[in-house]
């Protein structure tokens, strides 16, 4: 494998059986510690929106979003690959639009794009490959449709809604995404998809058995006080952070600091030359 992972290798890793590693990361120092960590890859989310910018949903992001997040990342010069996620609205209108904006996304850096949905996105995700632009899919719960979904909801319970994510997966395939992202559905169909297809699944709260897994870094490292039931905390700096911040504003109303070390100081010659000066000054004044 070359020093820099690519979508390709992505597919390698699958037939060689290989788990694949993948988190979210929206900043340069996010980016070089999940790089450092050894994860294969780096999503720059539209989940940016709520747990950066505070929104309700992803809906509200837009390419200025995700751009200005991906010139952080891109900047940490990451060895894993770098996906960008495609906003609402930014592809789903026509071909055109899906292939311009995916190609600014490469343009300032990525290694690939990530779109929601099936079938309804299919002459999109057609027209981004034979493009050049390498393509994700996401299957399963599409956080930008959940309003005509009925919410965030568990997908593939009914042997209905268990086709309806596995043909989308395969369909995704076949127009040459290169790996597909499964949220938020019962396991048995994952692992279905898993088997089914050549390229690899990466899951999202959808079971053990797929290609690799995927999470929030702000709930990997505990940084969200409610995360989703299917993450796992590995880290508490929600708290960290709190206690080390109220220790930083006792020592400051103390006047603990800064201390002897955490400041600059004038030579003896400058401070009283500087005293010489300000005498003068008040005796001009006088």
């Amino acid at each position: 494998m070359s020093d820099k992972i690519l979508p390709h290798h992505f597919i390698k890793m699958k037939k060689k059986g290989k788990k694949i590693v993948m988190v979210t990361a929206y900043t340069y120092y996010q980016a070089k510690v999940v790089d450092e960590a050894g994860v294969d890859g780096i999503l720059v989310g539209d989940s940016l929106g709520m747990v950066v910018l505070g929104y309700p949903s992803t809906l509200p992001v837009t390419m200025d979003d995700i751009m200005h997040h991906l010139r952080a990342v891109v900047n940490a010069t990451p060895r894993a690959l770098v996906v960008a996620d495609m906003p609402f609205l930014s592809y789903e209108v026509s071909r055109e639009e899906a292939v311009r904006n995916a190609g600014k996304l490469l343009k300032a850096g990525a290694d690939a794009v990530k779109v929601e949905g099936g079938e309804e996105i299919l002459d999109k995700v057609e027209a981004m490959v034979k493009a050049g632009i390498p393509v994700m899919g996401h299957v399963g719960l599409n956080p930008q449709r959940y309003l005509v979904l009925g919410g965030y909801k568990l997908r593939g319970k009914k042997a209905e809604d268990a086709m309806e994510v596995i043909e989308a997966a395969k369909a995704l395939e076949d127009v040459g995404a290169f790996s597909v992202v499964i949220e938020n559905t019962v396991a048995e169909v994952a692992a279905q998809v898993t088997k089914e297809l050549r390229i690899p699944t990466i899951c999202i709260g959808a079971g053990p058995d797929c290609d690799g897994q995927i999470l929030v870094i702000h709930d990997v490292l505990g940084l969200n006080p409610t995360p989703p039931p299917f993450a796992r905390k590995y880290a508490d700096l929600y708290n960290v952070m709190i206690d080390a911040l109220r220790r930083y504003a006792e020592d400051v109303r103390k006047g603990a600091f800064p201390a002897e070390g955490e400041y600059w100081s004038m030579s003896k010659e400058e401070l009283s030359k500087l005293r010489e000066k300000l005498t003068m000054r008040k005796d001009v004044k006088e």
